[in-house]
């Protein structure tokens, strides 16, 4: 459009205020140069609003001169206010325009909202623009929020992350590295506190175990039963806590819900299991005080609804349970976001839309 404007000779009215010639003015040099201008003026806006669409029309064709009607089309969101408060400026446009009986198509909306945001996010816009899959209003809308949380916590987080209490979690290869202290030790550096987890005992390294290494299968059992060990809990037969009061309720084997309240991930159908480690004399306490016997631990592969795969580890396997739940808590901890918001349930990561799900009562 602006090349074409410029080949009339007419784009220079998008920039150009209209002269100020005064009713009683009696110059007709001064009068006939601001005829010539309201022609020209007249000519560019009209140019200009037959490229438009046929629902856009009505909601331009008001602006009374060729640069307020340019200027109205160029208009972008700015990167000083908020983009979630520019977004419900918009929205309270658009229910006008409804209100007025403008009708506009979801994805002119959508379209729309994704053109205009700031030049900082322009590579969200792109990744937006790529989406093979349509999307409506109300979907983008949920995006664009999860995005500015997401750009608003990493412009707030903290350099040093705190330390975690890691006394009920023993990872294999967790502590690496070279030893600071050689030779005897002199009482000045600290000591090992934890458990070995090549031989079960305590006040050494695996690295230092004088007992032969175990097999790679062995040093697997041996790792689930350092994941299953807590300094909490004397009592080595009741050592596990979720905390959930529907897991006995009948539902489908193979649906999963996510429970802010559960403590780790569970599973009562074995053959969704991709790896899996039997044991036997562990419980599952609920917060009602029941509980059931843990049959086994292992790694859950979950397919959602955007193709994704979601990996769910250390998912402990309890076949009395009637609903598989996913531990809120421990997804917040691997990093991810979970926003629930409009009866739906929305899961990213890194500003990366995962998966999303329908809340439920």
């Amino acid at each position: 459009m602006l090349f074409y404007l410029t080949t009339l000779n007419l784009v220079r009215f998008l920039r150009e205020d209209a002269p100020t010639v005064s009713e009683n003015e009696t110059d007709k040099d001064k009068r006939a140069a601001f005829e010539a201008w309201r022609h020209g003026d007249f000519l560019c806006r009209n140019y200009v609003l037959n490229g438009l669409d046929n629902s856009l029309y009505n909601v331009y064709s008001p602006m009374t001169t060729a640069k307020l009607l340019w200027e109205s089309l160029e208009k972008q969101m700015v990167d000083s206010k908020s983009v979630m408060s520019q977004v419900q400026e918009m929205q309270l446009i658009l229910h006008d325009l409804h209100a007025e009986g403008m009708e506009m198509s979801e994805s002119f909306q959508v379209a729309a909202v994704i053109e205009k945001l700031p030049p900082l996010w322009k590579d969200f816009k792109n990744y937006l623009k790529h989406k093979r899959k349509e999307m409506g209003l109300e979907d983008l809308i949920i995006k664009l929020r999860i995005e500015d949380d997401n750009r608003k916590q990493s412009e707030s987080k903290e350099t040093k992350r705190p330390i975690e209490d890691g006394s009920n979690l023993v990872e294999p290869n967790a502590i690496k590295g070279k030893r600071k202290f050689k030779g005897k030790d002199k009482g000045k550096g600290k000591k090992f506190k934890g458990t070995c987890y090549n031989c079960g005992k305590p006040n050494h390294m695996a690295k230092d175990c004088i007992r032969p290494k175990k097999s790679k299968k062995e040093q697997q059992g041996k790792d689930v039963a350092n994941h299953l060990t807590t300094s909490n809990v004397v009592d080595m037969e009741m050592d596990l806590a979720a905390v959930t009061f529907e897991a006995n309720m009948v539902d489908n084997p193979r649906q999963w819900w996510v429970d802010t309240g559960a403590t780790r991930h569970i599973c009562s159908e074995k053959a969704m299991f991709s790896t899996y480690v039997p044991f036997t004399g562990r419980k599952l306490f609920m917060g009602n005080s029941a509980s059931s016997d843990v049959a086994g631990i292992g790694k859950v592969v979950l397919k959602m609804t955007s193709r994704k795969e979601l990996a769910l580890i250390d998912v402990l396997h309890v076949p009395e349970i009637r609903k598989n739940l996913v531990s809120g808590l421990e997804l917040v901890k691997a990093g991810f976001r979970l926003v629930f918001e409009s009866n739906k349930f929305i899961l990213s990561k890194n500003g990366v839309f995962i998966g999303k799900g329908v809340l439920r009562g």
